[in-house]
């Protein structure tokens, strides 16, 4: 990377990874920094994050709600697909990136900044998925990723850093984590040292948004989620903004411990990995919205995206959400969902989403044609012999010529 920068777009969370490469960007490259926080609800006071920057001599600081717009243009067109990265993944992590890389481009635009920097490691999936993102944006903006080139590579080596910097190391950052937390509004991430050995359970304390199943109420719950289009837009009949919604069922599933996954995965640079996740409001989404397809949906239309999620899946967790291809899938996607529109209701116990009713105003489902008793004449049941047999020609025909 040349040295020739002047000025950076640090995505900057205020604590003391980031706190540490503001400083580093400024003794290494002598530049100008512009800091940009996210909200994306992770829960987090950004306050702080302001006053920090601004006592590390920050002028340019921008910091942001972005909370609707990542569940409206985001996270809801992901659910569209019921995307799920190897069978189980909801991809929260994954699904933050793009809209974070997106913001870093438009900001370097707005202040004249000719660099972006992120603090992911070289090690993981979050420095693909940030510079992907932000070369399909801005081919020509340079990026610079301190973890892939700087030599502190240490938690002792970043506290000396830090002190010598006059940057504030609070008590509780002096020794190891215990492990590493990513956090928004659709989950929260937790990866490496105490649980880095797959064969030893997570400790309790690990978890954040979800009560131990165990310990959730004794009370089913029973919610109603209305639908429109395919997305989510109420809860119990009471209409809700996208965020809203999602903060709802996250306070609504983590009351019941729902949404809790134990997952070896693996990662894009091609090593596997250990991660906690906790997604209890995108896991009731999840359900009920497959709970509305299941009405609504041609069945051939319902099995065609079932084959695209696999790969549409892939290419989130990826990073190749402003890929053409991406975007060629979710038009197929969202064509699906002109009809996709109704109420879905779940009973929340221990752990699980169940659905227990289904209603739509363009339901495909026909209690004429599938009762046990007389129907009105409209499915003749002899039009299936003809069916089995034209289907079975084949098979008689290879059962044959093995006879002989």
């Amino acid at each position: 990377m040349s040295k020739d920068i002047k000025k950076v777009v640090l995505a900057y969370s205020g604590g003391l990874d980031t706190s540490i490469i503001l400083k580093w960007l400024k003794n290494e490259y002598g530049c100008e920094i512009v800091t940009f926080t996210a909200d994306l609800g992770q829960g987090d006071e950004l306050e702080p994050a302001r006053k920090k920057a601004e006592m590390m001599g920050i002028k340019e600081i921008y910091i942001e709600d972005l909370r609707e717009e990542f569940v409206r243009d985001y996270v809801f067109p992901m659910f569209r697909a019921n995307a799920l990265y190897e069978g189980v993944y909801l991809l929260g992590t994954s699904i933050a990136r793009p809209l974070i890389s997106k913001r870093l481009v438009e900001i370097a635009k707005e202040t004249g900044a000719d660099a972006i920097s992120h603090g992911a490691t070289g090690k993981g999936n979050d420095q693909v998925r940030f510079e992907l993102a932000a070369y399909a944006l801005n081919p020509d903006i340079k990026i610079i990723a301190p973890w892939r080139i700087w030599d502190l590579q240490s938690r002792t080596k970043l506290i000396e850093y830090a002190e010598k910097n006059q940057i504030p190391v609070p008590k509780d950052k002096r020794g190891e984590a215990p492990f590493s937390v990513d956090a928004n509004l659709l989950h929260t991430s937790s990866e490496g040292k105490v649980l880095e050995d797959p064969n030893v359970e997570a400790p309790e304390y690990v978890y954040q948004r979800t009560v131990n199943p165990e310990n959730a109420p004794d009370k089913p719950e029973i919610i109603t989620i209305g639908f429109e289009k395919g997305d989510a837009n109420s809860i119990n009949g009471q209409k809700l903004s996208p965020a809203n919604l999602l903060t709802k069922l996250n306070e609504l599933g983590g009351k019941h411990g729902i949404g809790r996954l134990d997952l070896v995965e693996n990662r894009f640079v091609g090593m596997k990995s250990r991660g906690i996740y906790e997604t209890p409001g995108g896991t009731i989404l999840l359900v009920a919205h497959r709970g509305i397809e299941s009405i609504t949906l041609d069945g051939g239309a319902a099995h065609l995206k079932d084959e695209i999620m696999p790969r549409y899946a892939e290419l989130i967790y990826n990073g190749f959400w402003f890929s053409p291809e991406r975007e060629m899938l979710q038009a197929l996607i969202d064509n699906s969902q002109k009809y996709v529109s109704g109420e879905v209701t779940l009973k929340l116990y221990k752990g699980s989403a169940s659905i227990i009713a289904r209603n739509s105003p363009f339901s495909l489902y026909s209690e004429d044609l599938v009762t046990f008793e007389e129907g009105s004449g409209t499915y003749d049941q002899y039009d299936a012999q003809g069916f089995i047999k034209l289907n079975a020609l084949r098979l008689r025909t290879l059962a044959s010529r093995k006879a002989k």
